[in-house]
């Protein structure tokens, strides 16, 4: 009688152990998101008429459920346009102006924001902050739309010659998987992985709804491109005469007819608000072991180099930014780069460091 209490006791007892273990488990797993960090915070003044609107999460999201619905910004219940990027943990908001001088805005998340895991943000999330008081307003940065969520965005193909280390999810549309070459890919749904990649790399031809999440970020390219190459009104026409080596660049909007050359250093210099595009009709040629230095808290992910023709970065070199091609983006061997590459066409790599920006 003792052994059969002793084993009903034991059985009890191992019934509850493994339901704990099982119910750890799972709060761990489907724990519910929250905000770890805005900016601007919320209360913050004298924010900078051409700031984008970010926000850190405490865990990895569900990159369909952050979009212009979910994450809103408004002026006294007016709704301002722009467009909402996810990539790594942080989500962004770009205005597609520059926003009004002394006013207060009101940045707001709902609960249809989901972590990766399917788990909703327990409440919404409201927060204001007040604009700075000066008229003088820079430019608004490009909104890259689900663009954003990649390092590489290509249609036609991307190539690479190992081994490269890249740090971001690559995709590629209308083209097939097989177009992505130089990677060893393994499959798994909707996605693959590959040893050189810390991220996950996506084709039109993987399942749903990774086809249909890949033709809306290639529109957003295209409108991005568009926008950035239709911004009227440039500070600097033909600065250099197209040769822009051993220069300081200054915020602004800047303007070229013809190739764009970079045959020493060049400086980006200015505050993390500040906003450089450049519109450069042929060309963009990056000479080997050149660099692109950024000074001042200037933040690759608020220069924009919008090439209708190659954009090609030399040995060794290095470049900060959002390139928007039309033609074509190639590294050549042992380049690095901080930024994404967003080509209408090809993007090629050779033993390439690829980060996207913060």
């Amino acid at each position: 009688m003792k052994n059969k209490n002793l084993l009903s006791t034991l059985a009890i007892a191992m019934v509850v152990l493994f339901t704990g273990c099982s119910n750890d488990d799972t709060t761990q797993s489907d724990s519910v998101p929250t905000v770890a960090l805005t900016s601007p915070s919320s209360s913050d003044t004298n924010v900078a008429r051409n700031k984008v609107v970010s926000v850190k999460f405490s865990s990895e999201m569900d990159v369909s459920s952050i979009n212009t619905t979910t994450f809103t910004l408004k002026q006294a219940g007016t709704p301002v346009l722009g467009s909402v990027s996810y990539s790594g943990t942080t989500a962004k908001f770009v205005p597609l102006t520059v926003l009004a001088a002394n006013t207060v805005y009101t940045a707001a998340l709902s609960t249809g924001v989901k972590s990766a895991n399917g788990v909703a943000l327990s409440l919404n999330k409201q927060w204001e902050f007040t604009t700075t008081a000066n008229a003088t307003a820079g430019l608004a940065a490009v909104g890259l739309g689900s663009a954003g969520n990649y390092v590489v965005l290509a249609k036609t193909a991307i190539t690479n010659v190992p081994t490269s280390v890249i740090t971001g999810d690559l995709a590629l549309s209308p083209a097939a998987t097989s177009f992505i070459t130089g990677l060893s890919l393994t499959d798994f749904t909707g996605y693959a992985k590959a040893a050189q990649v810390t991220g996950k790399v996506f084709a039109a031809d993987m399942v749903s709804p990774t086809s249909t999440n890949l033709t809306t970020a290639v529109e957003n390219m295209i409108t991005a491109y568009n926008d950035a190459a239709g911004r009227p009104s440039p500070d600097f026409v033909e600065l250099g005469a197209g040769s822009i080596g051993g220069k300081t660049l200054t915020p602004g909007l800047y303007k070229w007819t013809s190739t764009v050359t970079v045959p020493t250093n060049v400086t980006i210099s200015g505050s993390a608000d500040d906003v450089w595009i450049f519109q450069i009709s042929g060309d963009l040629s990056m000479s080997a072991a050149t660099r692109i230095i950024l000074q001042g808290g200037a933040k690759a992910s608020n220069i924009f180099w919008q090439v209708a023709g190659k954009a090609t970065f030399g040995t060794t070199s290095h470049v900060e930014g959002i390139i928007l091609s039309k033609t074509g983006v190639t590294f050549q061997t042992g380049a690095s780069f901080n930024g994404r590459a967003l080509a209408q066409t090809a993007v090629i790599l050779d033993g390439n460091t690829v980060v996207q920006p913060q």
